[in-house]
């Protein structure tokens, strides 16, 4: 195995096909359907893949702009002007339009694919098949979710009468969405809310995350394009000279971010009409797996190893906290230690690897820290290479005995360090579930249904889905996808998302002669475009 220090390649080492011309200096915004020249100051941009040139590195790929209040609040104004109270073009069209202008949108965006997934490995350090995978999946979804509003849509086209009343219940947008994704799928994940709260009638502001900020330059255009102007608007800085006046202005409908309670309970703050607010929250987990003393302890490790190492346990999902039973602790640690040695570190081009270079620069040292802390008090590294670090590169460290004494116990570490508990009592993984700030998932491994039944009916009610010899994960999309406690706002899916981004609206009248007769008028000039019965094939 090569050391870490001999794992960066050179200029000439880097396939040809993933060569980018860097440095990129995004000196273009979106708003109100203009993309507009930047001439302030630039944030400098790195990769967390170093580049060797004899004794140094270099790792420089460009810049993006820095906005500030008054580049802010013209974007916000942009969105309220094409929003207008619900009387923009836009939130007034129909679903059939609205639905062809993100076809646009997808056909546009596909022609970007390359540019995209490249970015992807540069900017965060993605392996190429996640980042093919990540680009896929979101246009999936995107087409997914106009499935789904098509559903939803044709199940509104129906009147509904009761009680002498005739009412029709379709779903209105609610206004400018504020749309902030995480840097760990800077994609996927953004698009997961900012595509429902587009298709069903909102204005959108985006503000790309702080890693991960180039890969979405090159849909500019591609949004400019496919939407009326204004509908969609990009904004680039500091959170505090562009998000806090944003959000204190009270114009803010919507609060779409994913990232932590901590910054979301920031944000929500700063709105000065908190009840106007809806908030779609996805933030941080303490996911645990439960291994049970009869577990499949190949299909365990397999799985685990999946659950804790997957993009280097940078996702929400991770497992990030194992129990297992005391009987099987040492013939479990061994197999998974073996299992984490076997892993490939390397560049994200290279075929089969698992551990790439981490995209924040303070990350090495944060988990560092937290294995030093766990040793005092009586922790353990045991992998030989557990905790090895070069750069952007740190090789995962499983660490045993940790106890309720560790930062490790409690907090999120969101990379490479795999917390192990040998418990004898099932009861002492379930109260650290009932505990935890946090309640997203968990997982269970073992064969004893009689056992599993039991834990299952008590974790449903701390967690948000509960996965039986199996990783946590988001997928499929058409599943809810939320949590508890601290660790969500709002359920997404597929479907769930066109819900949370739109409100149950009715036009309803009395069953008389007149009211019917103004009914079939609308209806047959088609003078409205809520009151319809049109179906979308």
């Amino acid at each position: 195995m090569k050391t870490l220090d001999q794992i960066f390649p050179t200029l000439k080492q880097v396939p040809e096909k993933f060569m980018m011309d860097f440095p990129i200096i995004q000196s273009e915004y979106l708003v109100n359907g203009k993309i507009k020249k930047w001439h302030g100051d630039f944030r400098e941009v790195y990769s967390p893949v170093y580049i060797k040139n004899k004794n140094n590195y270099t790792n420089y790929l460009g810049a993006y702009p820095m906005m500030g209040e008054k580049e802010a609040m013209e974007a916000l104004d942009a969105a309220e002007k094409a929003f207008d109270n619900g009387n923009g073009e836009w939130p007034k069209m129909t679903v059939e339009k609205r639905i062809e202008c993100i076809r646009k949108f997808i056909v546009l965006m596909k022609e970007q694919k390359e540019t995209i997934v490249n970015l992807l490995m540069w900017e965060i350090g993605k392996t190429l098949s996640d980042s093919i995978k990540e680009f896929d999946r979101t246009v999936e979804y995107i087409n997914d979710t106009i499935e789904a509003l098509k559903n939803l849509d044709r199940v509104s086209s129906r009147f509904t009468i009761s009680q002498g009343i005739i009412a029709q219940i379709r779903r209105a947008p609610f206004g400018v969405t504020l749309c902030m994704g995480p840097y760990n799928y800077p994609l996927n994940e953004t698009f997961t809310t900012l595509i429902p709260a587009l298709i069903m009638g909102n204005s959108i502001i985006f503000k790309p995350p702080k890693l991960g900020v180039l890969l979405h330059y090159p849909l500019l255009k591609a949004f400019q394009k496919s939407f009326p102007k204004g509908v969609v608007n990009t904004v680039y800085g500091k959170g505090e000279n562009i998000i806090t006046p944003i959000m204190e202005s009270g114009k803010i409908n919507v609060l779409a971010f994913i990232g932590t309670s901590k910054v979301a309970n920031t944000l929500k703050m700063h709105h000065p009409k908190l009840n106007r607010l809806k908030c779609v929250l996805g933030l941080e987990a303490k996911n645990p797996a439960i291994i049970l003393k009869d577990a499949d302890l190949d299909e365990t490790v397999k799985e685990c190893v999946l659950g804790t190492l997957s993009y280097n346990g940078q996702r929400c999902t991770a497992l990030k906290i194992i129990f297992v039973h005391e009987d099987i602790a040492d013939k479990f640690l061994n197999k998974f230690s073996k299992a984490v040695e076997n892993l490939k570190i390397g560049m994200p081009w290279d075929d089969g690897v698992n551990i790439t270079p981490l995209p924040e620069p303070s990350k090495p040292a944060y988990l560092t820290e937290l294995i030093e802390d766990a040793v005092v008090y009586g922790a353990k590294v045991v992998n030989p290479n557990g905790g090895e670090q070069y750069k952007s590169l740190f090789f995962p460290a499983i660490l045993y005995n940790v106890n309720n004494k560790m930062r490790i116990y409690y907090e999120e570490q969101f990379g490479q360090v795999i917390p192990v508990i040998k418990y004898k009592n099932i009861k002492e993984p379930l109260d650290y579930v009932i505990e935890s700030n946090y309640g997203q998932q968990a997982s269970i491994f073992g064969k004893d249904s009689d056992e599993i039944s039991e834990l299952i009916d008590t974790l449903v009610n701390q967690v948000c889905r509960v996965n039986i010899n199996s990783q946590c994960q988001r997928g499929p999309d058409d599943f809810p996808f939320t949590g508890r406690k601290d660790s969500a706002e709002a359920t997404l899916s597929v479907s769930d998302a066109l819900r949370v981004f739109s409100i149950r609206t009715l036009v309803a009248a009395k069953e008389t002669d007149t009211n019917k007769k103004i009914i079939r008028e609308i209806l047959k000039d088609e003078k409205s475009n809520f009151l319809n019965t049109d179906f979308i094939l």
